[in-house]
């Protein structure tokens, strides 16, 4: 078990009677539909600690209200809130507030940012469930039932989940119109190591992995210029941690770079998937690994924004510091069980049919999964009116909510084309989603199209986590479309509106939904002679009439 005193950094500013950070699960749910109501927010039965010490459950009480007057009870015992061993407990903010009440508030407090009251430890919540009450003046005013506790994870009584202690609830954070950079991988090998040897101040790393030599360097020597870099990565990737991932991490260290791994027995979530990166006033965010295969150009095909929006970068800077600053963000150099393999480093050439290029946009919009990103996908998908595109590696199921959103705008006569990868370790279930897609565009008449991507030199892989709707809206970053991403990991994703930025990225796909080698370098596109393209034409409409169905080439 991790020791409590990690995460006690996160936490020494705040006093008793302090608010909590807005966007952190301790800022505290609102008030019941009335103010005089007290009721109970949430209940943590389950900590991972021996003897389950630091139970709590946390209260919302209205304004003025006496604690002597309220008490908590299960159906063996009844506590009062306001007792000879509950010495002067906070009282409740003068507009009503919350309050957590804890068997052992230093552990509490340690671990999250909540004003915190002693509560006897006679009251012990029942790990395989319990039923608790709230009493005034000895009547329920209101009562929670739970089923099997899940160690480390707090049940919210509102919406009846589980969730990881800590886990945070980030809000949506929008800026408004401005110029952004947009670029694409393979064909743009450098530019984000441009971005990190550009460091003067700062610069906060954030990934799954991490293993490029160059972007190792450039964080060195970042760091011997006095630029302030810290790093934080998944500490247990699918196949274990590669040989070079863990080099690179032991390298950084021995210099002196902070470096966390995001895990271990308070892990808030299942995988820290976030590709992204802070430098001074800038932030990039990619849908690639921190590794050759991806932000070096060596395999995948990615996307990539560069942004100077300020709150954007501070948004994500305030996600960094919300990751890197809890409990299970551990120092690598005291991970003593790391699960290290083998590895082959990629090494692939392939050319650069797209520049980098600065469009404007109207509006960027900044989200982060668990926390808010999945309502706001599926709202981008639910007001979709022409065209949808999406790019990924796979989807997890046919029944995957995204998918479904995206089907429902086909019935609307939405026109949808899904490019998946044809890597090796994902084409037979590629080609049997592409199969079953079919069988319902034909049944329902949908425009409905999907392909596997033929990379044809053009990359190894499709590695893109994109979305493009109307040709006037594009989300780019690191959700993958399954509910584990969604819903268990953290992820981040930057939703870009304007024509520019989609059309950007909409010549990229175009490009890797045709198979064709595509650019955006002046000089290079080519045309077919008039009568051959009037020829081409004629055959098209002469197919269309003859076989009027879908055909989904993959």
């Amino acid at each position: 078990m991790l020791p409590v005193l990690v995460a006690v950094a996160v936490v020494t500013s705040l006093g008793a009677g302090a608010a909590a950070p807005a966007g952190t699960a301790g800022a505290g749910a609102g008030p019941p539909a009335s103010s005089d109501e007290a009721r109970i927010i949430d209940v943590y039965p389950n900590p991972p600690t021996h003897g389950d010490k630091g139970e709590f459950v946390r209260l919302w009480l209205p304004p003025g209200a006496d604690l002597s007057e309220y008490a908590l009870a299960d159906d063996q015992v009844t506590v009062p809130l306001a007792t000879g061993e509950n010495q002067a407990p906070p009282r409740p903010p003068p507009g009503g507030g919350s309050v957590t009440f804890s068997t052992h508030p230093n552990l509490t407090a340690a671990v999250t940012d909540r004003r915190v009251a002693p509560l006897s430890d006679r009251l012990q919540l029942a790990n395989g469930g319990d039923h608790v009450r709230l009493l005034h003046n000895g009547t329920v005013v209101d009562d929670v039932s739970f089923d099997r506790a899940t160690e480390g994870e707090v049940y919210n009584a509102t919406t009846g989940q589980w969730r990881s202690l800590g886990a945070t609830d980030r809000p949506v954070v929008t800026a408004g119109s401005g110029e952004v950079e947009v670029f694409v991988l393979p064909d743009e090998p450098d530019r984000a190591i441009e971005a990190l040897r550009s460091a003067d101040d700062r610069i906060l790393l954030a990934g799954y992995t991490l293993s490029s030599r160059r972007v190792v360097d450039a964080l060195l020597a970042a760091d011997r210029r006095g630029v302030t870099v810290e790093v934080l990565v998944e500490d247990s990737p699918v196949g274990g941690m590669s040989e070079r991932a863990a080099a690179a991490l032991d390298d950084l260290v021995a210099a002196g770079v902070p470096v966390r791994v995001s895990g271990g027995q308070r892990a808030r979530y299942r995988f820290h998937h976030a590709k992204y990166a802070v430098v001074d006033d800038r932030a990039l965010v990619t849908t690639e690994n921190w590794k050759p295969s991806g932000v070096g150009g060596r395999s995948s095909r990615g996307w990539a924004v560069l942004t100077d929006q300020e709150p954007i970068v501070e948004g994500l800077a305030d996600t960094f510091r919300a990751d890197a600053g809890w409990a299970d963000a551990i120092p690598w150099n005291t991970v003593e069980d790391a699960s290290v393999v083998e590895d082959e480093p990629a090494d692939g050439e392939h050319p650069s049919n797209f520049d980098a290029r600065s469009v404007p946009v109207q509006r960027t919009k900044l989200l982060v999964t668990p926390d808010n990103a999945e309502q706001e996908l599926v709202a981008l998908l639910e007001d979709a009116e022409k065209s949808i595109a999406i790019k990924q590696v796979r989807i997890g199921s046919r029944d995957f909510r995204l998918l479904e959103a995206a089907l429902d705008a086909a019935e609307r006569g939405v026109e949808v084309r899904i490019l998946l990868s044809s890597a090796w370790y994902v084409r037979e279930e590629n080609q049997q989603l592409a199969t079953w897609l079919e069988e319902q565009a034909e049944t329902g008449e949908l425009p409905l199209s999907v392909r596997l991507a033929d990379p044809d030199g053009r990359f190894e892989k499709i590695h893109a986590k994109g979305l493009l709707v109307d040709g006037e809206t594009v989300a780019v970053g690191s959700v993958n479309w399954n509910a584990n991403s969604l819903r268990e990991n953290r992820e981040v994703v930057l939703v870009l509106e304007g024509e520019a930025a989609a059309g950007y990225f909409g010549e990229v796909f175009d490009a890797d939904w045709t198979g064709g080698g595509g650019s955006n370098r002046p000089g290079s596109g080519h045309q077919l002679p008039l009568g051959l393209a009037l020829a081409c034409l004629a055959a098209a409409v002469l197919a269309i009439l003859v076989a009027a169905r879908l055909r989904f080439e993959r």
